[in-house]
């Protein structure tokens, strides 16, 4: 398995002369020139991202991450920290949304134990468990750098074997009670914005538990935060296991060239943290939707691209990406199947 430091030498910047090429082909599709807007986008860029004109018809994956955060004894979330394995045993059995999204897009889904406090030892779960979850990130770091590596290079490995087997489309998606709260903290830092800019109400929180998870945060980045703000070090000490695990894979496919379809808040956390150890990563990035999270939207405009979808979504889950790849899908098929003017026998535009 290939370490952080050679995966992130290993990303190079997508290809825009195959964007280029790959563009000219839709101008020559039957229809007038940039008609199916963002398709069309969205073709070029996997295009420039593969490095292939036509790019195949992709096999295609989401790697769903659990892990559980010790802040959560701070009262952050509206659930019990127990859901986090109790949805993990539901993805495996396939009843939740991811799940029902997945079979209708045909994609894969991968469940992943990157640090339940329980470790879930299920058929189908695959073992990558750090430890029974980070610490509480409001009185102590959320975890060692060297954890945060070894987490980073799990998520490495995955892509890795993903690719081995054919994946060409990647997304990210997570499940862990008061994960929202690590994901504001670690935008937050990156960001040098203010807790109240990031924090939203997660599964649902009240006003006044609104209020405490601004003040933890508050508290955690006062107590953590690198100034300025060094990507591996706020991972560490602000993020959690499947948040770092998320960028590791969006490493790891961006090494490999795959597009990696982000799901919500906390993957898009998870992935501006990638780009910050690898800016090159960003060229591989389509965001699937805008979540109702608050903080979504200026992780997204740091990222520099609007998202596919805007449905007030923030389940997460994988759950946007899921719907977002049927949009991949179809660009690319736009390029495979769409015939050209002189293949329908259909005049082209006038001089």
């Amino acid at each position: 398995m290939k370490t952080l430091n050679e995966t992130c030498a290993a990303i190079r910047p997508t290809d825009p002369e195959i964007g280029r090429r790959t563009q000219a082909r839709l101008d020559a599709k039957t229809k007038p020139p940039g008609s199916l807007g963002r398709l069309e986008e969205l073709a070029v860029r996997v295009a420039s991202a593969r490095g292939l004109e036509v790019p195949e018809l992709p096999r295609k994956a989401i790697v769903v991450m659990a892990g559980d955060h010790g802040v959560a004894a701070q009262g952050v979330s509206a659930y019990p920290q127990e859901v986090t394995a109790q949805m993990v045993a539901n993805f495996v059995r396939g009843g939740a949304a991811i799940n029902v999204l997945a079979r209708l897009a045909e994609i894969e889904v991968v469940v992943v134990d990157m640090g339940v406090k329980t470790p879930v030892r299920l058929p189908g779960v695959l073992d990558r468990w750090m430890g029974p979850g980070t610490r509480d990130l409001s009185v102590e770091p959320a975890m060692t750098r060297e954890r945060a590596v070894a987490a980073l290079e799990a998520g490495i490995g995955l892509a890795d074997d993903l690719s081995g087997r054919g994946v060409a489309l990647l997304g990210v998606g997570e499940m862990g009670i008061a994960n929202t709260t690590a994901a504001s903290a670690l935008a937050a830092c990156l960001l040098g914005t203010t807790p109240e800019a990031m924090a939203g109400r997660g599964t649902g929180l009240d006003d006044a538990a609104l209020s405490r998870k601004v003040e933890v945060i508050r508290r955690a980045l006062a107590l953590h935060a690198p100034t300025p703000p060094e990507p591996l070090d706020a991972l560490a000490r602000l993020g959690g296991f499947e948040i770092a695990g998320m960028a590791g894979v969006v490493l790891g496919a961006a090494a490999r060239r795959i597009p990696v379809v982000v799901d919500g808040f906390i993957s898009s956390a998870a992935a501006l943290g990638a780009v910050r150890l690898a800016p090159a990563a960003k060229g591989y990035l389509l965001v699937a939707h805008r979540s109702a999270e608050p903080g979504h939207r200026p992780v997204l405009e740091a990222l520099g691209m609007p998202p596919l979808l805007d449905l007030g979504m923030r389940l997460g889950e994988g759950t946007g990406a899921a719907l977002a790849m049927t949009l991949v899908e179809a660009a690319i098929r736009i390029l495979h199947e769409m015939a050209t003017f002189a293949e329908a026998g259909v005049s082209g535009r006038g001089p």
